[in-house]
């Protein structure tokens, strides 16, 4: 039985991907802030883990709750929006909630992760982290959600060094697309059924030419 380990899983795209991968048969760990989000999880079949990505002190949980895991597939999920104007002054409170949750807890998880993956022995096993084409220096002509959108760009640079010093595991970083969840808001084109179903099928088929990069949800490499 494959397994896939979801950080940030309790709501969105995040519980879909969950839904999906348990019914085709995977085993499902997956993290949740609350006691909330971890008894969704635990309805719908999945190992739920209590875990903060904004908390040192909760993350760097992570290597010992896992202990002796191999993971097929890993998704850095976690993510929070601001709608900040690049012409506001951020706060420090706004710049550090953003930015631990977005970038810094990928950064604190990813290392507690990659043994589980390489101790997977498979040329398949893949970490991904969920960012955004509102990420992409190319594609960015908007100055709204600044915040989320700088975060993103770091994000994409923690995956693009990290495959370059990783050979083993397939490393990318997905744009899930717009997609109709609490951030992205009821007039989004895609339901998150589509944007999951999308990121489980790219993620399975990742191409040498892929890996290290930004993609779509549909496996298009995105520009930086």
């Amino acid at each position: 039985m494959k397994t896939a380990l979801l950080l940030g899983a309790s709501r969105g795209i995040g519980f879909e991907l969950a839904r999906q991968y348990l019914t085709d048969g995977w085993r499902v760990i997956a993290t949740a802030r609350d006691e909330k989000g971890i008894l969704a999880l635990q309805n719908i079949g999945a190992q739920s883990i209590q875990l903060d990505v904004t908390k040192t002190a909760s993350i760097s949980t992570l290597s010992w709750q896992l202990d002796g895991e191999k993971i097929d597939t890993a998704i850095y999920v976690a993510g929070m929006m601001d709608r900040q104007s690049a012409g506001e002054v951020p706060t420090q409170a706004q710049f550090d909630q953003i930015m631990h949750t977005n970038v810094l807890g990928a950064m604190q998880a990813i290392p507690q992760i990659l043994p589980m993956l390489q101790a997977n022995g498979s040329a398949q096993a893949t970490l991904a982290c969920i960012s955004s084409v509102m990420g992409s220096m190319t594609k960015s002509e908007s100055g709204n959600c600044a915040l989320y959108r700088i975060s993103k760009a770091a994000l994409n640079m923690v995956v693009r060094t990290l495959q370059a010093e990783v050979t083993t595991v397939n490393i990318v970083a997905i744009h899930p697309g717009w997609v109709q969840t609490e951030m992205g808001g009821p007039a989004a084109p895609l339901t998150p059924q589509q944007s999951a179903s999308d990121i489980r099928k790219t993620l399975a088929n990742i191409q040498p030419h892929q890996k290290g990069h930004l993609l779509n949800h549909d496996g298009t490499v995105l520009p930086w």
